[in-house]
């Protein structure tokens, strides 16, 4: 490290105005740099799913359990263990469901005491690995001191168990003793998983989006790297036309309206009366959902769908014609129908149209809105971008996300790297300029934050525009496939028309010249480094394992719409001291079966790496940060006994 300016150790010995504040620092990072790293839980793909997402948070893909079995396994029976787990999981619900099935108060007592003990212990043991201070931080501000005092060993009284006893049987003597228990399992979850990733795809398909939304603001410790599905509802939320009409023609298509209207407060009526004028007398055959909804929900539903759908078509057709920058023409599919005949050209071979009922489109301009469907998107417009909920959803987003995340060896990402079929970057022009590799990354991430917060008109515009880019361009590093056949799935019956093939890095990715050269780019070189991302649901029978454990695919299928697909319901990746597993869950049941049979997600764990020494915050990027602090701190020193720097007042 280089010598320190003059300049820069005045400023340090504010912080530190004499050798002993300096020396007590240096003891204390030095003393931190040998406790073992944080446990990292990685999720993608969680596409809305509330309910599986939910649980698998709380119990830490396993982790949870591992370390209960840890402090139990060998004096608890298998049903205490599974009652624990749960009430760490799920507190509340727990205690409700035993204070029903337990009527006598002395019974109810002894329960709160023998759980009370357990939690501790557990909280105990899970907080060995980390300092005083943090633990401190992380307890439940209502009963930190307690549970200090509870989970500390003292060394100072004679009779522990008395005291801890009397601790415990004050806290149930008051009437405390539910919202300590809930306090306990919070510290306990938060202790076991020290930060979260999330590797993009919150949106989309699910019900409860927004409810997984508000936990995650909630979480102690995250980064999100964007997906494409996220990045829809981003450019919805700031008014982007063919963003707004592709989230609501994906909720209509799952049947699943009702996040926008209960979850959001958007005002859909106006598009309902329209989708019922228009279309009332129209089957919409080719525009039915994957939802169960009943009979008169579920018409209203599809006309809503083909009516969205149009629109979507219309307004995307407007985008490409107004960025030809965007090499985009070819999806232009709106002016390429023949009104005569209701068929389309496409790559020399004609085909009929699956619906010819098309009384908003004008053959002359077919990309034109009518006045009808005008007015509808500037009512959702301004419902999207006048949304208090969503915009405060969207803004933590852009403050927590990002394209790319380089944490602790990892390179995170959601979808892919634009690559030449060599292997080698790909070069994509973006607004006039050639961009490619980690700096396509880093452009695209500015143009994101352009379209929220950018004052120029200009910059503002290209921003909305480029997010619809990232959702749906075949060189976007979100998408990855050579075209997004909407208009093909819907409009036309041959399946070849609907075929989505994968771009360069789905074929390359088992090259581990090209996975060494990504890595490279992003400043990640040597063993135990890998790229970890989602987007591609994991099919059955392949492997998440890629390029000899340097890149891991953690999608499984978190959706229900790829149960059948996957045969499992999602990965996750857990990442502690002592190595990665990766692990593969089964469909989740319930949260009510959870809690009223203790029935957890069956989970398979799989060591992708392990380690014979324990890995320590010195292996990590915090580390690297604590030994660049002492160094500084030991250069200070330095020149307090060089007398170069004068000591000041402690």
């Amino acid at each position: 490290m280089e010598k320190l300016d003059r300049h820069y150790l005045e400023r340090l010995s504010e912080l530190y105005p004499t050798i002993a504040d300096a020396s007590t620092e240096i003891i204390n990072l030095s003393s931190i740099l040998n406790l073992p790293k944080g446990t990292e839980h990685f999720i993608t793909d969680i596409h809305g799913e509330y309910e599986a997402f939910s649980h698998v948070i709380r119990n830490g893909s396993g982790a949870v359990r591992k370390k209960i079995n840890e402090v139990y396994g060998r004096t608890l029976p298998e049903k205490d263990i599974r009652e624990l787990a749960t009430l760490v999981y799920y507190p509340s619900e727990k205690i409700e469901l035993v204070k029903k099935e337990i009527t006598d108060d002395s019974e109810m007592e002894d329960w709160y005491r023998v759980m009370l003990y357990r939690l501790i212990e557990v909280c105990k043991y899970t907080s060995s690995k980390y300092t005083r201070s943090k633990v401190r931080k992380a307890m439940p501000a209502d009963y930190a001191y307690v549970i200090d005092e509870l989970i500390t060993e003292r060394s100072d009284i004679q009779d522990k168990e008395a005291y801890y006893e009397e601790i415990i049987n004050t806290i149930i003597r008051i009437g405390r003793s539910e919202s300590f228990i809930k306090a306990l399992a919070e510290l306990a979850r938060r202790l076991i998983v020290d930060h979260l990733h999330i590797l993009g795809d919150i949106y989309d398909r699910g019900y409860g989006p927004d409810d997984i939304m508000d936990v995650l603001m909630d979480y102690h410790s995250l980064d999100i790297q964007w997906g494409n599905h996220d990045i829809e509802w981003m450019g919805a939320a700031c008014g982007q036309l063919a963003c707004i009409a592709n989230v609501i023609r994906n909720s209509a298509r799952y049947g699943n309206l009702d996040i926008l209207e209960e979850g959001y407060g958007i005002n859909l009526l106006p598009l309902a009366t329209f989708a019922q004028k228009t279309y009332g007398d129209d089957p919409c055959t080719c525009f039915q959902t994957k939802g169960e909804l009943p009979g008169e929900e579920r018409e209203m539903n599809v006309r809503i769908h083909k009516a969205i759908s149009i629109i979507q078509f219309k307004v995307e057709g407007q985008i490409v014609k107004r960025r030809p920058e965007y090499d985009m023409m070819d999806r232009n599919l709106l002016e390429k129908i023949d009104y005569d005949t209701y068929t389309i050209k496409l790559d020399g071979k004609t085909y009929p149209l699956r619906d010819t009922n098309l009384p908003t489109v004008d053959p002359k301009n077919p990309n034109a809105l009518s006045l009808e469907e005008e007015y509808v998107m500037e009512r959702l417009q301004s419902a999207f971008m006048g949304c208090k909920r969503l915009q405060r959803h969207m803004q933590f987003l852009l403050r927590k996300g990002e394209l790319y995340t380089v944490y602790n060896g990892n390179l995170l990402f959601h979808g892919c790297m634009p690559l030449t079929p060599d292997g080698h970057f790909k070069e994509v022009n973006l607004y006039g300029r050639i961009y490619k590799g980690r700096a396509l990354y880093d452009r695209l991430d500015t143009l994101v934050r352009r379209a929220f917060f950018s004052r120029d008109p200009v910059h503002r515009e290209q921003g909305k525009d480029i997010l619809w880019w990232i959702w749906c361009n075949k060189d976007s590093p979100l998408f990855g496939k050579e075209k997004m056949a909407t208009f093909e799935r819907y409009m036309i019956e041959d399946k070849e028309t609907q075929k989505e093939n994968k771009t360069a890095y789905y074929l390359l990715r088992d090259n581990e010249e090209v996975v060494d050269r990504i890595l490279k780019e992003f400043g990640l070189e040597g063993p135990h480094k890998h790229i970890i991302n989602g987007h591609v649901p994991v099919r059955r029978g392949d492997s998440p394992v890629r390029c000899n454990g340097k890149l891991l695919v953690i999608d499984g299928g978190f959706s229900k719409a790829y149960h059948g697909t996957t045969g499992i319901a999602g990965y996750t990746l857990i990442y502690n001291s002592r190595g990665m597993r990766l692990v593969a869950h089964e469909p989740f049941t319930s949260m009510e079966d959870a809690i009223r049979r203790g029935r957890d997600i069956h989970s398979d764990a799989v060591a992708v790496e392990s380690y014979e020494v324990r890995q320590c915050i010195a292996d990590t990027d915090i580390g690297k940060k604590l030994k660049q602090d002492i160094e500084e701190l030991e250069q200070l020193l330095e020149a307090y006994r060089s007398g170069e720097i004068v000591e000041g007042d402690s």
